[in-house]
Parts: structure tokens; sequence; C-alpha cells
């Protein structure tokens, strides 16, 4: 317990799946929590949630594609807070149909929430860790930020922007005592991916190549994001944290 007592950590995405389980445990942790999202009724619930077991979130509704909306929710969390110790880049949508059959406005609708969004993050995140005196940025990346796969090319274009954005960002943070990383995950259970999983035979297609054969549960990423958020991964920065069951080592 205590692990970033006291760290003001941003989470975007908070609402449902990952992010509901990153915000769970970093505030078991200790830290105080601002909550986004465009769920307004799940991202109020689980602030609610935090703040009745002692901890300390606010929600702010936020459309992660928006420039006003970021500078928005920095600007409110700063003056709620004081600083931002923690950034976590987790919304994320995604769209699984060969290339031949996305459409332009599907993969803009990709590439403007998951690669638009994390630099709006990294960029407006600046001035407020700033005054914390540095901080820790983790952008949620995918094993498909890594790999080839059928049926995802926007998904996997997205993702894989934010495996490099992050290293551009961690040597251009550097200065000003910021870390900058990427997690990876491989098949994880969350409502996205729930109707994928409810058939055994696309479980296994997913799967792929992982040694552990079953999807991670959400809290089993949050524990990566607990670690880069704390000072205990002071010496990383512009690396990619892969927890996906071994999908990627074979």
């Amino acid at each position: 317990m205590g692990r970033i007592q006291n760290k003001v950590c941003l989470i975007t995405g908070a609402a449902l799946g990952m992010g509901r389980e990153h915000a769970l445990l970093l505030a078991e942790e200790g830290a105080r929590l601002i909550l986004t999202d465009i769920n307004t009724a799940d991202g109020e619930a689980i602030a609610k949630q935090i703040n009745g077991s002692g901890g300390e979130a606010i929600f702010i509704k936020h459309d992660a594609s928006s420039e006003e909306d970021w500078q928005h929710v920095v600007e409110k969390g700063t003056r709620h807070f004081g600083k931002i110790d923690v950034l976590v880049n987790n919304a994320g949508v995604f769209v699984l149909k060969p290339i031949q059959e996305t459409s332009t406005e599907e993969w803009d609708f990709v590439q403007s929430v998951n690669t638009r969004g994390v630099f709006f993050g990294i960029k407006y995140i600046l001035p407020a860790m700033q005054i914390a005196g540095g901080g820790s940025i983790i952008n949620i990346s995918s094993i498909y930020g890594i790999i080839g796969a059928p049926n995802a090319s926007a998904y996997q274009a997205s993702k894989g922007a934010v495996r490099l954005l992050t290293k551009s960002a961690a040597v251009e943070y550097a200065e000003f005592n910021i870390r900058v990383n990427s997690v990876h995950p491989g098949v994880i259970a969350t409502n996205m991916t729930k109707d994928l999983l409810a058939d055994d035979a696309t479980t296994e297609a997913l799967l792929g190549s992982a040694i552990i054969r079953r999807a991670a549960q959400p809290k089993e990423i949050s524990w990566g994001v607990l670690f880069l958020a704390s000072d205990e991964s002071s010496y990383m920065t512009g690396s990619e944290l892969v927890i996906d069951g071994g999908y990627t080592t074979t």
C-alpha cells in the first residue's frame, strides 16, 4: 500500500474496462485521481466508489480526440489538485475489418482517439508536470503496435504510432524529469472484447501464439501501470512494457 501516495494521476477512458481497474488500483495505492471518459454515468460511479472507500477522485467528461477537452481537463485537474504527477493515456477504440472493408471514416475515428488523443495528452500535460517537478506518462499501446495481424489495420496503425510517439516524447521530455513509457497488453477480457471472447474458436484464434492460454484480466495490466506510475520505475523511459501472456515471444 502507498506505492504512489499522494501522486495526482489523470486516467483517460476510466469509466470501464482497463481504465476502471487502473483507477481502483492506483487509488488503493494512495493516488489522488482525475478520471475522464465520454461515459459520464459509469465515470461518475467509479469516482463515487473511490471517494466512498476513503480515496480522492474527481470525474470530468472528456472526449480524448478533442483538443479543447484536453485543455479543459488539464486546467481543471491542475486547479483542483495543484499539479499532475502521472498521466495514463488509456482511452482507445478499435475497428476490426480487412483493409478493403475499412472506410475512411472508420480509419479517421480510430486514429483520432488512439493517436491524436495520446498526442494531445502528452502536449497539454507538460505545464502541470512542470509544476510537479516531473512526472510519468504512461501510454497504453498494444501488442498490435508491435506485431502484424489480419483485419486490424486501423487499430494497428494507431497503436504502432503510439509506440514511436512514446519514444519521441521520452527524448524530448527527459529535460523536464518526465518519463514516458508505453504498455503493450495482449488479449484482455473487457467490455470491448467480450463478444469476441464469448466464442471458444474466436478466443483461440485471438490468443494466437500466447503461451498462457487465456485472456488477461484488466488488473493484470494495471499492476504494470502502477509500476510505471511509481518511483520504482525511475530509470525507465522510452521503454515498452509488454504484458501479453508470452504472445510475442514465439
